[in-house]
């Protein structure tokens, strides 16, 4: 099998005009979109990235052609209906450190022995890395994005949030936990053209 580079799989798929991914601003995903604009060798840095809600809504908004392309995390654990859609089709793939990840809370907020932790379900795992050790028992909630965390402990949701330091900034949190990237695969998906399409 050959691999294919970038430049490769971009020729051969529909001008970068529009991105869409996983919103709210502050997420890995609003990173990832905004990179691959760059990587695109785009004549307009500025692109615009729309965010939605869910991974799902974007790919509603590439199918109805809001969007020229649509940004998925790997480590989403629905990506597989992205690659599986008969609309659509893999335009490229790169590797990218997220954000810092980090778990925070409020500004002036305290953290009780047990706290709830909100979190995206994707990054979970590296909750058990970050936290405190003082903290042997806690609850997670999930959310639908990174910053929808962050908000959950701005709503009073969560005592925590395990989020990104662009969320936490937006949100007006701080960490309690040390902080790591995690170098991750994305993925973007662009309309199949008609001609491509099987009978």
């Amino acid at each position: 099998m050959t691999l294919l580079s970038f430049t490769a799989l971009l020729r051969d798929t529909e001008r970068v005009s529009t991105v869409g991914t996983l919103g709210p601003r502050g997420t890995s995903s609003e990173a990832a979109a905004r990179h691959f604009v760059r990587l695109s060798g785009s004549d307009d840095p500025q692109l615009p990235v729309h965010l939605f809600d869910t991974y799902e809504e974007a790919g509603a908004a590439l199918r109805d052609a809001r969007v020229s392309h649509l940004i998925v995390a790997n480590a989403y654990q629905a990506v597989n209906q992205f690659y599986m859609d008969p609309a659509l089709t893999l335009a490229n793939v790169f590797v990218m450190d997220t954000p810092l990840y980090g778990i925070a809370v409020a500004r002036n907020g305290t953290v009780p022995d047990s706290p709830t932790i909100a979190t995206h379900p994707a990054p979970e795992p590296i909750i058990g890395q970050l936290l405190p050790s003082a903290h042997t028992t806690h609850k997670v909630i999930h959310t639908a994005s990174t910053s929808a965390a962050a908000q959950a402990v701005t709503d009073g949701l969560a005592d925590l949030a395990l989020t990104t330091a662009p969320s936490a900034e937006l949100h007006g949190l701080r960490f309690i936990s040390g902080t790591r990237p995690i170098l991750m695969v994305w993925s973007a998906f662009t309309r199949i053209r008609p001609e491509e399409r099987t009978a």
